[in-house]
């Protein structure tokens, strides 16, 4: 009887463990995002979450850990039980490259899915007398040995990326400012501090609709839904100056593969009309997609970006 009793234990046991995976999520869901609020990512990471939380029946709750590394790390080393994921941004891909004793491993994260893209725009103070990319060009080589000035968030962002691509397609003679954050490098074009800048749409749209930017291309791969008469830089014959303020969604290297597939499945919300248009109005593009697109597009960046910081000696501890 003893040993009866033991082997159904063992029964009972081995079935009701795919039955607790079967009910994830149990209760409330973290996504750390490694931005504070109000900026491009916390906004996806928002929209995102109560698109996932309907879908999965519990709430999905956003934790603001900003800094270079903080957020991501906390994702990196949190347990892998399906309770806390990372609104992944491009320091997922750049941060290996630009840093070093990084206190994470790239391979500590797994990718869950893409969220949504904040096209990049390349702007200018309305005293530049350029209004397209082949203007601009044209302009920063009457600019003396110096060439033009090009704000950025800080050594390493997305920004800096966008100018080290405009020198490369271009040859012409960059001095790249770097300032604490996306607002101050705008701020630094207002004033007229600096001459051109790029940031993600959220940023820099109203400043365009009102006049005190001017836009001259969008480096995303497509012209935005909101502002769709913008060009983007490959239809102006610069494909190499590519690159966007993405977010996706990451998951601690062990999270379960059916809870990953789970969430993806969610993710696709962001896709619906609803949610796209939402989205939308912030110049903000939906771009949910399977576990494996996600995963190219990182490996691919990894790669492509990666050439280009080696090229140009980049550092985010300049």
């Amino acid at each position: 009887m003893k040993g009866f009793a033991l082997a159904a234990a063992v029964l009972v046991g081995a079935l009701s463990a795919p039955a607790a995976r079967a009910e994830w999520p149990d209760h409330a869901i973290r996504w750390i995002v490694p931005f504070g609020p109000g900026g491009a990512n916390d906004l996806i990471a928002r929209v995102a979450a109560e698109a996932a939380s309907k879908q999965l029946g519990q709430p999905v709750l956003i934790e603001n850990r900003p800094g270079a590394t903080v957020g991501t790390q906390a994702a990196a080393r949190a347990a892998a039980d399906g309770y806390t994921f990372l609104i992944g941004a491009a320091g997922v891909v750049t941060n290996s490259l630009l840093l070093k004793n990084l206190p994470y491993q790239d391979s500590d994260l797994v990718p869950v899915g893409m969220i949504a893209v904040a096209p990049s725009v390349i702007v200018v103070n309305p005293s530049v007398p350029a209004s397209n990319m082949a203007e601009l060009v044209a302009w920063a080589k009457t600019q003396g040995d110096n060439g033009i000035t090009w704000s950025t968030a800080g050594s390493g962002s997305t920004p800096h990326f966008a100018a080290e691509m405009f020198k490369e397609a271009t040859g012409v003679n960059v001095t790249i400012v770097p300032y604490r954050s996306g607002n101050d490098g705008v701020n630094a074009v207002l004033s007229n501090s600096a001459s051109v800048t790029s940031e993600a749409s959220i940023v820099v749209l109203p400043q365009i609709k009102a006049g005190l930017l001017k836009a001259i291309a969008t480096t995303y791969q497509k012209r935005m839904s909101t502002y769709p008469s913008l060009m983007t830089t490959a239809e102006q014959g610069f494909p190499a100056v590519q690159i966007g303020h993405w977010a996706g969604l990451l998951a601690p290297r062990g999270t379960p593969e059916p809870i990953i597939a789970r969430m993806n499945a969610a993710l696709a919300a962001v896709n619906t009309a609803e949610v796209h248009d939402r989205l939308a109005e912030s110049g903000i593009e939906s771009a949910a997609g399977s576990v494996a697109d996600f995963a190219a597009f990182i490996a691919a960046e990894r790669q492509r970006l990666g050439a280009l910081a080696a090229k140009a000696k980049m550092s985010a501890e300049q």
